[in-house]
């Protein structure tokens, strides 16, 4: 499996493979278990889901960072891609990470429908 490169890259897979609202339960489902208090609706556009999630990323890195490193724990983000993103900019490490989280959950949906 190679993992898609861009946003754009990763909604095309999950909506080809109609995997989309999978991924969105997905994220539900992980925020839920980080007691972030984010639901997303099944249905919400990619470009919602992207934004609301980066907000969200955001805060979390400013305010509430012990809860930013349950939730990559949770999701199960790589450390070594984390530690390698550039921090100075925090308005682009939580874009970067919001990737990294996106592209996290895409595994676990496309692996979870690939071996079902």
């Amino acid at each position: 499996m190679s993992l898609p490169s861009t946003f754009e890259d990763l909604v095309e897979k999950a909506n080809q493979l109609d995997l989309y609202k999978s991924l969105v339960i997905q994220l539900n489902k992980d925020f839920l278990l980080a007691n972030i208090n984010l639901d997303f609706h099944e249905d919400v556009l990619p470009t919602s889901l992207k934004f609301l999630l980066h907000e969200t990323v955001y805060k979390l890195i400013q305010e509430k960072f012990t809860e930013y490193l349950s939730l990559l724990y949770i999701i199960d983000v790589s450390e070594k891609q984390v530690k390698a993103l550039n921090g100075e900019d925090t308005l682009k490490l939580s874009e970067e990470v919001t990737f990294l989280i996106l592209q996290r959950e895409w595994q676990k949906v496309w692996f979870r429908n690939k071996y079902k």
